[in-house]
């Protein structure tokens, strides 16, 4: 006797249930099976059968019987189904008969019937469904069904047939598959047959849709997003085409590329549209774009703000000794020479309205710093001296005004001098498109004096009045946006700038980026030094926690990301470093000729330290300009703050010479310098340093006297004496202090005062000199701002004999 094999899948396919699930009885009710293709042996199917039969009663068998048919039928319906199932599973005479009834009723698909193999239980069937018709045929016929007794545990009374069609009705699809199944399953090679039949079938539909999608696909176009630049290689991998059909292209179109070179938008449009394809512009968002906020404000967001004022002119024609008398200060007294060195912002309050002043310096070694003045403001005033006329930075400083589109108000200064000739100077500026409203032009001019106040008053009402009719406005309630100003590097708390909001409101904690400089706003001073937790716009403010002195002239923004803030700047960095290489790299037959023909050209390197941004790029543009036939000048080395001792060795090793502008060598600085003999040079008026350098590359450099330290001391405390005023208690470091000796004042290294000495005092007795190791008194000449901290220098000029 042989045994079909029967597997798990199978029996779970016939019972239309799901392979775990048979699985799941099993496990219970015996051993799980390794996989869904194990064969199962009759205890298992037995198992599985009377768990299905248990679980799966029929609520009424009323209806299934309502309709039944003859005996004759019954029994025609049955022998196909017992010779079926007896051919596919012979071994099931084993199990008990309440086990094949189950699987008789529950399972239709493929054991519709009783397994029997053997003819003694067919035989005793007949008589049974004999019996059976005859009672059928002597019964009325009625539609009323009977109430009967089904045992399901004896399959013999059971008419299967008629419980095969009720399965039918209600799923006629299943049931259609299920009936092809009987006619065509008779063995164990026709139900492989049979089973692989339905694969191929499927198999077929999907080939079917797999080609009907490629036809819809060849018949849609492409779309294919260009962004402004692309690679030729990178095109023809969007177009899914072969770089051989772009290249070919691009040559119809009289384009000569290869794979790896980059083509524009036009170009690889015509290219696309010409292969078939749809072109999108693609828009490709940056971190800048993403980071600051550009978005134009609404008009009911803005808000009148305070005008920014700009005060231009040549040198020493009174700008700010202008501001002065403005806001009630002495800033000339402070400057080097009375000259002004780096750009000032005040704000001061004119008869109720707040106006922002900007002073520019007027030396012609300005001009960067003129531009920007006026590129950041709303209204000029062009200070011109009566005496003195039209000058050259007057003239550059008229040209930047109308580079920016801005109305200039002139004011004639030094109205108090005998000399002054106003007549003149409105001639001179009618010269330059500037026309005086009394000779019936538009241009504003006011006589004033900023030593004795006169007519001040009337410019600043032109001020104002200009600034109301320009209408100026602002948003202050989005993310700060404005201008670097000034920005320079300090001993103590490090980088410093100098802001000047211009939209938005900038508050203490704030990310800003400005160029390559990114950092938090810790501390925010505003123009007197008082402390503030936020500025407005048109309002400009110091502020601190910056990580490296930002650029004269950066555009600053607020942003939320601060990560995202130092990958931008790290990008720009990476931008910048790549443009100042391919520069370099840029090398032209003309330049090639020009550098085999100055073979004996000398170079003077020189490293330039100045105590803020601008006034460092201002003196590397004045030095570079020195150059001459015979010597090139060139500045290797720009930055902000104390000369240092990488400086000195950064000179030592390039045989450089250090220029300090306004600025000190610290100690180490000097010792190392002193051991490799590197000319430091310090300065704090810009004419000395040009004239210097100029004449030294001349060699007609032949100074008269040198500078000769003595010593230094450090102030440790500060002392208010009634009729000596300010006097230092100080410590001497190095060296000795000289009664007769001339003083620097030298504050985390910026020189704040050169002056002498009034008073060198050791406890009540002056003296003559104080040698190191010893704490002394000194007293300043005409200077009361000393604080604890400061280094006192104290050095002597020494005539040289040529």
């Amino acid at each position: 006797m042989s045994f079909e094999k029967y597997r798990v899948h199978e029996v779970a396919k016939d019972f239309g249930k799901q392979t775990k699930d048979i699985t799941q009885i099993l496990t219970t009710y015996a051993t799980t099976p390794k996989n869904h293709m194990q064969v199962l042996d009759d205890k298992e199917l037995s198992i599985i059968f009377e768990y299905l039969t248990q679980h799966n009663q029929v609520a009424d068998l009323q209806a299934v019987f309502a309709n039944a048919p003859k005996a004759g039928e019954g029994a025609k319906n049955d022998r196909p189904r017992d010779n079926r199932d007896g051919g596919r599973k012979q071994g099931q005479q084993k199990r008990g008969e309440g086990n094949k009834s189950s699987r008789g009723g529950d399972r239709p698909a493929r054991n519709d019937g009783p397994r029997n193999n053997g003819e003694a239980p067919r035989e005793k069937a007949a008589p049974q469904q004999g019996q059976q018709a005859k009672q059928a045929a002597n019964r009325p016929t009625t539609r009323v069904p009977e109430k009967k007794l089904v045992d399901t545990r004896k399959a013999g009374n059971v008419n299967l047939a008629r419980y095969d069609e009720h399965l039918e009705n209600l799923a006629p699809e299943r049931a259609n598959k299920m009936q092809s199944g009987k006619q065509k399953i008779q063995s164990r090679g026709n139900h492989r047959k049979g089973g692989n039949f339905g694969n191929k079938r499927r198999q077929e539909e999907q080939e079917k849709m797999r080609r009907l999608q490629l036809e819809i696909a060849k018949k849609t176009p492409l779309t294919v997003k260009i962004p402004d630049e692309i690679g030729v290689g990178e095109l023809a991998s969007r177009m899914k085409k072969t770089g051989a059909d772009v290249v070919k292209q691009l040559m119809k179109l009289g384009v000569m590329a290869s794979l790896s070179e980059i083509i524009d938008y036009d170009t690889a449009a015509l290219v696309a549209m010409e292969l078939g394809c749809k072109v999108e512009k693609e828009v490709i968002v940056t971190i800048e774009e993403k980071l600051i906020d550009t978005a134009e404000d609404k008009e009911e967001d803005l808000a009148p703000r305070a005008p920014v004022v700009v005060v231009m002119g040549h040198v020493d024609h009174g700008k700010t000794s202008l501001l002065d008398y403005i806001r009630n200060s002495q800033v000339a007294e402070g400057e080097a020479g009375g000259i002004t060195q780096h750009i000032g912002a005040y704000q001061v309050d004119v008869n109720g309205s707040p106006i922002t002043f900007l002073d520019t310096p007027g030396h012609e070694a300005f001009t960067a710093m003129r531009a920007r003045g006026a590129m950041i403001t709303d209204i000029a005033i062009l200070v011109v001296a009566a005496d003195d006329g039209i000058m050259p930075q007057t003239v550059e400083s008229i040209n930047h005004a109308k580079a920016a589109e801005i109305p200039v108000i002139v004011a004639i200064n030094k109205m108090d001098k005998p000399e002054a000739n106003p007549d003149r100077v409105k001639q001179q500026l009618t010269e330059y498109g500037l026309v005086p409203e009394e000779w019936g032009g538009e241009t504003i001019c006011c006589p004033i004096s900023a030593k004795t106040g006169l007519g001040i008053d009337s410019l600043l009402e032109m001020v104002v009045l200009t600034a109301e009719m320009r209408e100026l406005k602002a948003n202050p309630n989005r993310s700060a946006h404005g201008a670097v100003i000034e920005a320079r590097l300090d001993k103590g708390r490090g980088p410093i700038a100098t802001l000047l909001v211009q939209k938005g409101t900038l508050r203490q904690g704030d990310v800003i980026i400005a160029g390559t400089a990114v950092g938090r706003v810790r501390a925010m001073t505003d123009a007197r030094g008082r402390k503030i937790t936020e500025a407005g716009p048109s309002v400009p403010v110091e502020i601190t926690g910056m990580g490296e002195v930002p650029g004269a002239g950066d555009d600053f923004h607020a942003v939320d990301d601060e990560r995202m803030a130092r990958t931008l700047v790290e990008q720009r960095k990476h931008e910048n470093k790549m443009a100042a290489n391919a520069s370099s790299q840029k090398v032209t037959l003309d330049d090639l000729f020009s550098q085999i023909q100055q073979g004996e050209l000398k170079d003077l390197n020189i490293i330039v330290k100045a105590d803020v941004q601008g006034s460092a790029e201002a003196v590397k543009a004045s030095l570079e300009k020195l150059s001459n036939e015979e010597v090139r000048v060139r500045v290797i080395h720009c930055a902000v703050g104390a000369i240092n001792e990488s400086d000195a060795m950064l000179a030592s090793t390039s045989n450089a010479i250090i220029v300090g502008f306004n600025v000190r060598p610290d100690a180490n600085a000097k010792d190392y310098a002193a051991r490799m003999k590197v000319d430091m040079r310090m300065y704090r008026v810009i004419y000395d340093c040009i004239n210097e350098m100029e004449a030294a590359m001349k060699g007609m450099l032949a100074p008269k006297f040198r500078e000769v330290a003595l010593g230094a001391a450090e102030v440790r405390e500060v002392y208010k004496i009634t009729g000596a005023g300010i006097i230092a208690g100080c410590y001497i470091t190095e060296g000795k202090v000289q009664r007769n000796a001339q003083v620097r004042l030298v504050r985390d290294g910026i020189v704040i005062h050169e002056g002498v000495l009034s008073s060198l005092q050791r406890f009540k007795d002056a003296v003559k000199e104080v040698a190191q190791g010893y704490e002394c008194g000194i007293g300043i000449e005409k200077y009361s701002d000393i604080k604890v901290g400061d280094i006192i220098e104290a050095f002597v000029m020494e005539q040289i004999e040529v």
